[in-house]
């Protein structure tokens, strides 16, 4: 994540509002009631309402025999998403590459899912290369390939339990996980959901977690019943079998939408997540260091990337550092102001028919050690303004959003974050 100064605040805020300032040309119509500016989700086998070529809140994915691709794109990370998909009676097939422009990661996934008519089944193989920034010049990368499956149980359209099996492994050359080298991370996880059946970033805690889509807010779709949502998951990493690791994490997100008059929502979302089992690295007696001489995120016996995060778009927006811990918990909340919903604007040649504007505000803590969650100066809070928009552009609708943020501490620098979403 790079930050971006302070003094670069006001071109950032001309180059967000510029398509805004655009968009006001066009006749101004009584609104309708507020809807979402992502399509809501329909039950699984039922055809949704409206265009036929369109596909409701699975993602992206389009029912049908027709291959289509999606395509995501963050700014200024340089990450870019884009899948092809393709439904061939009851075995659904999937390929995607995340590539980033800028870093030059790249990560490929093929996907397999079968619908039964109690369960759907998944088996996905994926690649993924991750190059040190690009700042530092540097030749180190970690490469993780492995292989997962995934089984869903849905017992009604809002909730469903998941079963996950993967394994992964892992070669780096980099400093930082030079106690991961050569090693394979095998395990399993148990999740349930309420709501959010099609929410990469729900889906991620419960089941695949390096395909999510990072989304700059919390998508204002139906969420759940009565407008809330809940994800929970128990990841036990194994060190038997050919396992490398063994630890047990807990993983919980719940998301609640309130309606506010004037066609105002206003979006919650609480995190939280602790290993109730970690195991200090034993290093041999030669080693270079002593294990209590380690940067913390390296004393454990558990692979980087499964750490907790409180950094980035899945959570505080304006943090301007990596702050990894084995234990996590922030909230954030999202205002949505709507300037014109379902209106056929003109402007910058294409047709804009939803804005929202979207006052942003964060909360959060993470460590490695339980007593962050009562310790009030290790948490953090930050603020952001932004935007969700929608245009058509012939027969792709694509979602637009972005946001500057910073956190309340001296001398944090500003975050600006763009993200645009294809949708078929």
């Amino acid at each position: 994540m790079r930050a971006v100064p302070a003094r670069r605040l006001p071109s950032i805020l001309v180059l967000l509002m510029l398509p805004a300032a655009a968009a006001v040309a066009g006749a101004q119509e009584p609104p309708p009631p507020a809807g979402p500016v992502e399509p809501a989700a329909t039950p699984a086998g039922e055809q949704p309402a409206g265009d036929a070529d369109e596909d409701i809140g699975n993602g992206g994915e389009r029912r049908g025999d027709q291959a289509f691709p999606t395509l995501n794109v963050e700014l200024p990370e340089g990450d870019l998403d884009l899948r092809a998909s393709q439904l061939v009676g009851r075995i659904f097939f999937q390929g995607q590459v995340r590539y980033n422009f800028v870093d030059g990661d790249i990560t490929a996934f093929l996907r397999y899912r079968v619908y039964g008519h109690h369960r759907t089944y998944h088996v996905t193989g994926f690649d993924e290369v991750e190059f040190g920034s690009v700042e530092r010049l540097s030749d180190e990368f970690e490469r993780v390939r492995g292989l997962l499956f995934l089984t869903e149980w849905p017992h009604d359209y809002h909730r469903r339990t998941t079963f996950l099996a993967e394994i992964d492994r892992i070669v780096s050359n980099k400093d930082e996980l030079r106690f991961d080298n050569e090693k394979t991370n095998t395990f399993v996880r148990l999740g349930y959901q309420i709501g959010t059946p099609d929410d990469t970033r729900s889906n991620a805690i419960v089941g695949e977690t390096r395909a999510r889509v990072d989304r700059l807010f919390t998508p204002l779709r139906a969420i759940g019943p009565y407008g809330a949502g809940l994800s929970a998951a128990l990841t036990y990493g194994f060190d038997f079998t050919g396992g490398d690791f063994e630890y047990l994490k807990v993983e919980a997100e719940a998301l609640k939408r309130f309606e506010l008059p004037r066609e105002t929502a206003l979006v919650g979302r609480v995190h939280g997540g602790t290993f109730p089992q970690k195991n200090r690295r034993v290093l041999p007696d030669n080693g270079p260091e002593e294990p209590e001489e380690l940067p913390e995120a390296l004393q454990y016996e558990i692979p980087l990337d499964e750490l907790f995060r409180l950094d980035g778009r899945d959570s505080l927006r304006g943090l301007d550092d990596t702050r990894r811990g084995t234990e996590e918990l922030h909230t954030t909340w999202e205002l949505f102001v709507p300037w014109f919903v379902d209106e056929q604007r003109r402007a910058l040649g294409v047709d804009w028919n939803r804005w929202y504007w979207v006052l942003y505000g964060g909360y959060g803590t993470a460590g490695f050690d339980r007593e962050i969650y009562t310790d009030t100066d290790s948490y953090v809070t930050d603020l952001g303004l932004g935007f969700q928009a929608s245009f058509r552009l012939r027969k792709y609708t694509f979602f637009l959003s972005g946001i500057v943020a910073q956190t309340l501490e001296r001398d944090a620098d500003v975050e600006a974050k763009l993200s645009i979403k294809t949708y078929h």
